[in-house]
């Protein structure tokens, strides 16, 4: 499993917007990152999922992410 934010990023987002956030420049993937780790830690929701499945926290955190408009 990745460690670096981008890498876990990655990892959390289903296999086509994987393809296509990798393709972007590492600033950009870097600035996504930064959105889904603030979006892990503010979103009180995402905790209750965090504590039932970590993966499906980070999967919809990434989810919300690209949602957003911040893509």
């Amino acid at each position: 499993m990745p460690t670096d934010p981008v890498g876990r990023f990655l990892a959390a987002l289903d296999p086509e917007h994987r393809e296509a956030v990798a393709a972007r420049p590492r600033e950009e993937q870097e600035r996504l990152a930064a959105a889904w780790e603030l979006e892990l830690e503010v979103d009180t929701e995402l905790d209750t999922l965090d504590e039932l499945s970590p993966p499906a926290a980070e999967a919809e955190a990434a989810r919300r992410v690209l949602e957003s408009g911040t893509d």
